[in-house]
């Protein structure tokens, strides 16, 4: 999984409609782009009015596509019911033939779309949520839930962090250093099976 060179979207306004973020997607795979990411929000502050679901415009993108991967940029957890996305992301990922990436992170409460929805607003306690999301999601990708994801040991998942705040960069190393022990299990057991 490599991303040399990719392009992040919001799906506001001009882009709400899932068509265009789809043709607009085949067009930078037809021109060497590598990766294609949309935001992930439900609303967004003044002056943006419309906003597209990036899921359902993933899909697709996913089906317009055959080589470019795609992803959010970022999830935020906290926000999410983890059970009903690890079935959107595994479904994704086979939709895509295994080209899915999920970006998480806190989000942000600047955008009006935390608090009027009932939605957590302290940042530590959607921290708290954002890393037992990501416990939850793994235990489901790993055989809690049927069909497993189609990339193994499991679906890549790019954590946000913004230095100087040390608590998620370490989170963000941990993720990828769990992802990399997932690796040498499944290797392991590969070879004594």
């Amino acid at each position: 999984m490599s991303v040399k060179r990719g392009i992040y979207l919001a799906p506001f306004d001009e882009l709400v409609d899932p068509r265009t973020l789809a043709e607009l997607a085949s067009s930078a795979e037809q021109h060497g782009w590598n990766g294609f990411f949309l935001w992930d929000h439900v609303a967004y502050r003044s002056p943006v009015r419309a906003v597209a679901d990036p899921w359902v415009a993933l899909a697709a993108i996913a089906y317009a596509t055959e080589q470019l991967r795609l992803g959010t940029m970022v999830t935020p957890l906290s926000r999410r019911r983890v059970h009903k996305l690890a079935r959107e992301t595994v479904t994704l990922d086979h939709l895509s033939r295994g080209r899915l990436t999920l970006g998480v992170g806190l989000g942000v409460e600047r955008n009006g779309e935390l608090e009027p929805f009932g939605e957590v607003v302290d940042a530590r306690e959607r921290a708290r949520l954002l890393d037992r999301g990501l416990v939850r999601l793994n235990a489901f990708w790993a055989g809690e839930f049927q069909p497993p994801p189609r990339q193994q040991p499991r679906i890549p998942v790019w954590v946000a962090a913004r230095w100087p705040h040390r608590r998620p960069v370490r989170r963000a190393a941990r993720w990828d250093h769990q992802r990399d022990n997932l690796r040498s299990l499944h290797k392991l057991a590969d070879r004594t099976l």
